[in-house]
């Protein structure tokens, strides 16, 4: 596997990661209007960190890419992170 081969299988790897720390700070925003909390890269840079920890452990974990369970674990860690985050609790 070149280089290029591994780059591919990284981004391949983490764009389900990518793709929730884009949309889940502008929808929390957009549904919890009264909450504050630390500007968008930061929040989008802590929930990327979360979800790509997750994928890491399931590979490890299952020894495959690509469960189900690893993605479900994903949503709850990125949304516990979002929660944190923006202080829900209060």
């Amino acid at each position: 596997m070149g280089p290029l081969d591994l780059l591919v299988h990284v981004c391949g790897f983490l764009a389900p990661a990518a793709f929730l720390a884009l949309v889940l700070p502008p929808m929390a925003r957009l549904m919890l209007r009264r909450l504050k909390g630390p500007a968008w890269p930061w929040q989008m840079l802590v929930v990327f960190a979360a979800a790509a920890l997750v994928l890491g452990a399931g590979l490890w974990f299952f020894s495959r890419d690509g469960k189900m369970a690893t993605y479900a674990a994903m949503v709850v860690v990125s949304a516990a992170a979002q929660w944190l985050l923006l202080r829900a609790w209060k």
